[in-house]
């Protein structure tokens, strides 16, 4: 490990998984070729909480959208493997544009990200001139271009908090984080019609039912769940702070409420506790169909053929990395 990652492993704590050694991963056949292939080409590879176990198993760090944004930034590998969806591997090209991303498989998108075309949303800029634009990571790299600063889930209060008192502020795409925030911060903003597809599919009634059959386990839900599960919840957090809670409530069992990918780190880091995946009207848990299109097979074919590889213009990478260093900044 080098001096610059292990320094970072050790200074954010809950906020990134600290690199295991090769002797602890998996000793499948694949999982070894991967392995190889990592020290072959300088690499690292960067997980979201959101994908499959083996994967996770593998990774040098697994975290939520800024403490990996947080590695992606100070990394000294000379290509990152970005296992999670688009808009985080684009996030890790703008942070190094000299450096090689790849990306398990390119179809891996978002809901949110699709929900926000740049073009609507430089007409409504254009529209509302002087607003102030607060964009979730969960966006393009053309939406971050146009936005004035960058958010996630374990952020968005104090970005919002940050943001200059005299100008109106717009929070784009989810809706639900915004509203979220609006509530904490009491900070009017007008809100983008966006939503992850993933979260929106809890419902007050699935998480009724789950809550009859577990009584004493407190609910952890995703800030992306709509206001009626919100409400039921106990603690509303990002999937990092999912982490801390579950790690310093003296609770035994918990309901969480977010992608499923979830429990797999949940429960490597709370082995002695139990995790209960919050179910849907339709289903028993949740998976986002898009984080779950990355496995061990394209993790391999990425990094033999060294392709999908994420690419943009130089004006675009430099106009969005402008709002992504200024959240760094001011989440430090």
């Amino acid at each position: 490990m080098s001096d610059t990652l292990a320094h970072i492993s050790l200074r954010e704590g809950s906020e990134n998984e600290a690199r295991k050694s090769d002797a602890e991963r998996p000793s499948d056949p694949l999982s070894r070729e991967i392995l190889r292939l990592k020290h072959e080409l300088n690499a690292v590879i960067l997980a979201h909480n959101y994908q499959i176990p083996e994967i996770q198993d593998l990774a040098d760090f697994v975290g939520d959208s800024l403490g990996l944004a947080r590695v992606a930034a100070e990394t000294e590998a000379e290509v990152i493997i970005f296992c999670g969806v688009h808009f985080m591997a684009e996030t890790a090209k703008i942070l190094n544009p000299d450096k090689t991303v790849l990306l398990p498989d390119l179809l891996a998108g978002c809901s949110l990200e699709e929900s926000c075309p740049a073009t609507q949303l430089k007409a409504f800029q254009e529209g509302h001139p002087g607003i102030y634009t607060i964009a979730y990571v969960n966006c393009s790299a053309d939406v971050k271009a146009l936005s004035d600063v960058i958010c996630t889930s374990g952020n968005a209060v104090s970005i919002v908090e940050a943001a200059p008192p005299d100008r109106e502020l717009l929070f784009v795409p989810d809706e639900n984080l915004g509203a979220w925030v609006m509530e904490q911060t009491k900070r009017p903003m007008q809100l983008w019609k966006g939503n992850c597809y993933a979260h929106v599919e809890f419902t007050a009634d699935s998480i009724l039912a789950i809550r009859d059959k577990h009584p004493e386990a407190p609910l952890v839900a995703h800030p992306e769940c709509t206001k009626a599960v919100r409400l039921l919840a106990d603690e509303i957090c990002s999937t990092e702070k999912m982490v801390t809670f579950c790690k310093t409530h003296p609770a035994p069992a918990f309901i969480i409420a977010t992608e499923a990918g979830m429990l797999h780190r949940l429960k490597r880091e709370c082995p002695e506790k139990v995790f209960i995946p919050a179910p849907t009207d339709n289903c028993a848990c949740n998976e986002c169909r898009y984080m779950k299109l990355n496995t061990l097979e394209k993790l391999y074919n990425c990094m033999s053929k060294k392709t999908p590889e994420i690419r943009m213009s130089k004006a675009t990478l430099e106009r969005a990395r402008l709002p992504i260093t200024r959240m760094l900044e001011l989440s430090r």
